[in-house]
């Protein structure tokens, strides 16, 4: 039987490892592929084999954790085939992982020590995904956690406590079974010391219980609105608000509004912004003028339609929101791009700072969108004396499992910082999660606009995590690249 190409074997390794970033629950099994991974890439003969083997499996990773994508780029040009497009990008990210494993390859020889280096520097690449104006940080191992109690421990480390975890167990998994191979040779006390930091933080899980706080009525909409046909034009703003405010007419005298991201649309957004049937928090987005940028942002309005606050998006989307190069060498391209799907490519201006929404004496922690992505969001919000997590947001640019896979994120940013969660949401989930990160009261389908009222609690406190930051997390896989290295410098022997 002929051998198996080394870079479809590692691909299809990767290929496993993406199947547990789905909504699915043994998803936190992901030590497992993750374990094959490593202990394939780090046996490579070369240093060159090893950043060639880790490079196919990210590509096979990053390929099913977001094979959504490929059905997005099919819409956005009006072509499915050209959904091919995506492929740039997971090997692209499958680069990333190659550039991180060769500097590691060659100051640690021995797979046995490459398996822990390798480990660890997954994790810091994951914490580099978070950085800089092209941050991607969508496939995240600790997510993989969700289906447990172990997840809990978000709030001591973030979500990247979480890959820690994963990671450190798929190298205690894989030097067992490269012991095995070399005839009994290894310790198993890493498996042992694994297995230990499972119990605790399924044990941790276990004793976290729900906050009490006073309840704050809330009515959160999901809407059903063709996100491309808005882009294109055929949606006008007008039509998007009446149906809003047709679903909104049943609120509560008690109940704050939350609408989705850009539910609120025009070219002056003041002269739109006294039709919401406040109080309540919104998106807002507003068009380009003379003077600025086109604007994302979130806002609270009061019973009058006044403005009480106002939040712009923190982080804009690689190529959807912020596009590299657009007024100098690369317009050209972006001009072709345009005339091809039909609309201008946004140009939309960041926030500078970004600090809780005040509406009758409550503090809101809102953002927008893809800013659930990222922990620093949330975690700033919170430490500024936010009550209460608001996430606006347009899921309908999503297909399959990126709408789940976005609401997962959302989930852990309510444990990191034992805030309930709240989202107003356009083709994607609505609803509360409590601050265990579990769905309360949600809606994640229907053809039509739908309202719900939820009731969500106002907390205080922080937690490690909103104290310390990822610094916990980025530590301990700092210290899997240094144990790889004293498993060198005592002359292991593969």
């Amino acid at each position: 039987m002929p051998a198996v190409p080394p870079p479809l074997f590692a691909l299809l390794l990767g290929v496993f490892l993406g199947f547990c970033g789905l909504p699915l629950p043994w998803s936190f099994l992901s030590f497992i592929p993750l374990a094959g991974i490593l202990l394939y890439v780090a046996s490579a003969r070369t240093v060159e084999g090893v950043s060639g083997r880790i490079l196919w499996a990210g590509a096979g990773y990053f390929a099913v954790h977001l094979w959504w994508l490929t059905a997005f780029l099919g819409k956005i040009f009006g072509f499915p085939p050209a959904g091919v497009l995506a492929l740039v990008l997971f090997l692209l990210e499958g680069l990333f992982l190659a550039l991180m494993a060769y500097p590691l390859a060659r100051l640690i020889p021995s797979t046995a020590g490459r398996i822990w280096a390798l480990a660890g520097g997954w994790v810091v690449l994951e914490w580099l995904r978070f950085l800089g104006p092209l941050a991607f940080p969508w496939p995240t191992l600790g997510y993989t956690l969700l289906p447990t109690g172990a997840v809990q421990i978000a709030d001591l480390g973030g979500v990247l406590l979480g890959s820690v975890l994963v990671a450190g167990t798929a190298a205690a998994l894989a030097g067992v079974v490269l012991g095995l191979l070399n005839g009994g040779r290894g310790s198993g006390r890493p498996v042992l010391l694994a297995a230990l930091c499972w119990t605790a933080a399924l044990a941790y899980g276990s004793t976290r219980t729900a906050g009490e706080g006073p309840v704050q009525p809330m009515l959160v909409l999901r809407t059903d609105f063709d996100s491309f046909g808005r882009a294109v034009g055929s949606l006008t703003p007008g039509q998007q608000l009446q149906d809003q405010r047709d679903a909104s007419a049943g609120r509560k005298p008690d109940e704050v509004l939350v609408w989705s991201e850009t539910a609120l649309t025009a070219p002056a957004a003041q002269t739109i912004v006294s039709q919401f049937p406040g109080p309540g928090i919104s998106g807002l987005g507003a068009y380009p003028s003379l003077n600025q940028k086109e604007q994302n942002a979130v806002v609270s309005i009061g019973t009058l339609g006044e403005f009480t606050g106002i939040n712009r998006k923190a982080k804009l989307v690689p190529f959807g929101e912020y596009f590299v190069l657009y007024d100098s060498v690369l317009r050209p391209v972006y001009s072709m791009i345009e005339n091809i799907i039909g609309f201008k490519l946004p140009a939309v201006e960041p926030a500078r700072s970004i600090r809780p929404l005040t509406l009758n004496g409550v503090q809101y922690g809102a953002y927008i969108c893809y800013d659930s992505v990222f922990p620093w969001v949330a975690r700033s919000l919170t430490r500024q004396g936010a009550q209460l997590l608001v996430n606006p947001s347009n899921d309908g640019w999503y297909d399959g499992w990126g709408v789940q896979q976005h609401f997962m994120m959302g989930r852990v940013r309510a444990i990191e910082n034992r805030r309930w969660l709240i989202r107003s949401v356009n083709r994607g989930v609505a609803g509360s999660v409590n601050d265990l990160g579990q769905p309360v009261n949600i809606i994640s389908s229907g053809d039509q606009t739908q309202a719900l009222s939820v009731r969500p609690r106002l907390l205080t406190g922080r937690t490690l995590f909103n104290r310390l930051g990822d610094w916990p997390a980025l530590l301990l896989a700092l210290g899997m690249i240094g144990y790889g290295v004293r498993l060198e410098v005592r002359g292991w022997e593969d």
